[in-house]
């Protein structure tokens, strides 16, 4: 079976009150399209061809890694009308898969229930069932529970407006035989388009039997036409996703309040999560890892027994085992921690190495800096790695003691077990096992007089 799955992505949105294409707006930072075509590329043997419109060049350069036909629909006159620029596209044998570039949410599994009732004589159907059907597509079926038409809602009786079995668009089918429906689609209906629902209707009367399944979920088949459902679908996708969480045994303080924007390589046991973390990209969390509130994780390795407190951005960076950081500590991308070091408040780096057991705990920037093992650096030290120009490296040996207030003027090495000074600023390198530091002269004024104001 060569299947081949069209993606109808040429709606304008209006209601989403936007300059940018719908299928463009993200759900967990993908576009509403791209969640659709991930989903597509799970199934083996699936020439994806997307149908765009509005926007469509936008679309097309913001997605263009995707492995796609692109097709375009000039006028937007319906979803058979879309359809039907794929027509030359389709062979008789193959079968044809229906989706939507902003349902972002419906799973591989509804996906292979729907394709398994794909067969020479029937038409596969994805419906569901709503307490609010209002503006879907109603399911009429006979006295013997046979699909028989779907009716949109604005061409629907009373009596019809009552069924809560409604259309999701979704179906599969046949090549040879959708072609023959959509070449005789006409567009005699309250909004004048080219209704892809009427090729039901067709196939009935034709004899083929329409197979109906359903998903696990509705929010599976919801679309996105404005900015209240769009974030619906947000908290939709993040509640599923700290779901898988807590199935692989992380304990997640509140799910309402967790963020997944991205995936995880691996997962360790005994991982706790409290509220408003955000995971970005690809993330490895080994065991025994505790994250305080609303720190962010992107793209990052953390390993074993690492504690990570509260307000801390870790980004593109390495954190190894035993290690402690935060809270408020950022870690940019390129910083790497070995096992057991400390990184304490308002800590910043960058671009860095720091050895085993080494330790920042207060107020300081570290970036181009190679940080030896056993190192303490005081509270306020900064790295001055930039002139305005080009970037150099500050070298700390193993053992070295960095006072507080400190200005290493890269490029420059601060010697094995070698002290620095409280208060200096660093432009030559120091030896090992010795103190260097830097200071103005203290002195004391004894007939000083504090100024006072001037009477007005």
């Amino acid at each position: 079976m060569t299947l081949k799955t069209l993606i109808l992505a040429a709606g304008q949105g209006t209601r989403m009150r936007s300059a940018h294409p719908k299928v463009l707006h993200e759900i967990a930072n993908r576009s509403l399209l791209q969640h659709v075509y991930d989903t597509s590329k799970l199934i083996d043997g699936n020439e994806i061809i997307v149908i765009y419109g509005h926007g469509g060049e936008l679309v097309k350069q913001t997605l263009s890694s995707l492995d796609v036909q692109w097709l375009e629909q000039k006028q937007q006159l319906g979803t058979g009308h879309a359809v039907l620029q794929a027509d030359s596209l389709i062979d008789n044998d193959n079968t044809v898969l229906i989706l939507y570039g902003d349902v972002p949410l419906l799973t591989k599994q509804s996906i292979d229930r729907l394709l398994s009732n794909v067969t020479d004589q029937s038409l596969a159907l994805l419906t569901v069932n709503l307490d609010n059907p209002t503006g879907y597509g109603r399911i009429v079926r006979d006295k013997e529970g046979n699909v028989t038409k779907i009716t949109e809602h604005k061409d629907a009786t009373e009596q019809e407006q009552l069924i809560k079995e409604v259309n999701t668009g979704i179906l599969a089918v046949k090549g040879g035989k959708l072609k023959n429906w959509i070449a005789r689609l006409d567009n005699s209906n309250a909004q004048q388009e080219f209704y892809l629902t009427d090729v039901i209707e067709m196939a009935v009367n034709e004899g083929i039997t329409i197979k109906t399944s359903q998903p696990e979920h509705p929010d599976e088949v919801l679309g996105v036409n404005n900015r209240k459902q769009l974030s619906y679908l947000e908290r939709a996708y993040q509640l599923a996703q700290a779901d898988k969480l807590m199935e692989v045994g992380v304990t997640l303080s509140d799910p309402a309040r967790i963020d997944c924007r991205g995936t995880f390589v691996s997962l360790g046991q005994d991982i706790s999560v409290d509220i408003n973390v955000i995971f970005e990209g690809n993330n490895r969390i080994g065991n025994n890892v505790s994250i305080g509130a609303n720190t962010i994780i992107n793209n990052s390795v953390i390993a074993d027994d690492v504690q990570i407190l509260a307000n801390c951005i870790i980004d593109n960076a390495v954190v190894g085992a035993g290690s402690k950081v935060g809270p408020f500590a950022r870690l940019r991308p390129q910083a790497e921690l070995a096992e057991q070091v400390h990184i304490g408040n308002f800590v910043e780096i960058k671009k860095s190495t720091v050895a085993k057991g080494s330790k920042i705990n207060h107020l300081s920037y570290i970036g181009d800096a190679t940080i030896g093992s056993g190192v303490n650096i005081g509270a306020g030290t900064i790295t001055c790695n930039y002139d305005g120009v080009n970037k150099f490296r500050t070298v700390i040996e193993d053992g070295a003691f960095i006072g507080s207030d400190t200005q290493l003027i890269a490029p420059v090495t601060v010697g094995k077990n070698a002290t620095i000074g409280a208060g200096s600023t660093i432009t030559k390198d120091t030896p090992d096992e010795q103190l260097s530091l830097s200071r103005a002269k203290q002195i004391s004024i004894q007939s000083w007089q504090r100024p006072v104001k001037k009477e007005q």
